[in-house]
């Protein structure tokens, strides 16, 4: 059984949940809480896991694995059915570059360790620090609607009526962005696209409130 390090709010690894429920993989659940003890992540043991300091890891034997995206691909590799990733080369490309801007575009900006920063080294408000994330989700959802509407490939999900690794990332980015009071009047191909994957029952069970670790 593969060993998932993770934190109940933390968006990458809702990713991870996402990935391992959808394609049935059991998995143990090592809680890593990012805020108790100064940082659990920042740990000698943990660190020995991940050098960044960072969730999720995925430990499949003896082999560590880091970083959402690359997991969820080793999730699609290694357990393909059912598919995350669509046949067609073109359509493929296309569920990686969704994934991708949430994952390196958007979520980036307001990850845990930059609004730490923003706070304690920089000084800023708590006011002005959920305005900065505010800025950031908005202007990145925004433009990311603007793609699926000009594109017109989205049904039920991000790419037709299949779940894709597309909606892997957008849930826990909408998701979180509903925890931080965005604005999401306008996103709604975004909002249909959560409405319908939280009707499926490995969304429902990854997200955040049903994790051993939820407070």
């Amino acid at each position: 059984m593969v060993k998932l390090y993770s934190y109940f709010r933390s968006s990458a690894a809702y990713r991870v949940r996402i990935a391992l429920n959808y394609k049935g993989v059991p998995y143990e659940y090592a809680a890593i809480h990012l805020l108790k003890d100064g940082g659990q992540q920042f740990s000698e043991a943990f660190r020995a896991l991940n050098a960044d300091a960072l969730v999720p890891v995925l430990e499949d034997e003896a082999h560590l694995l880091t970083q959402s995206l690359a997991i969820v691909e080793y999730l699609e590799e290694t357990a393909p059915d059912p598919p995350l990733m669509p046949r067609d080369v073109i359509e493929r490309a296309y569920v990686r570059s969704i994934a991708s801007a949430i994952a390196c575009d958007i979520h980036p900006l307001n990850n845990l360790r930059v609004l730490r920063y923003l706070v304690r080294t920089l000084g800023v408000s708590d006011e002005q620090k959920n305005a900065w994330y505010r800025h950031w989700v908005e202007q990145g959802l925004a433009a990311l609607e603007a793609r699926l509407v000009a594109e017109d490939r989205s049904g039920r999900f991000a790419l037709g009526d299949a779940v894709t690794m597309a909606d892997v990332f957008v849930v826990p980015q909408i998701f979180n962005a509903q925890r931080m009071d965005c604005s999401l009047d306008e996103v709604p191909t975004l909002m249909r696209i959560f409405s319908h994957c939280m009707e499926l029952p490995a969304f429902i069970s990854a997200q955040p409130s049903s994790q051993p670790d939820a407070e």
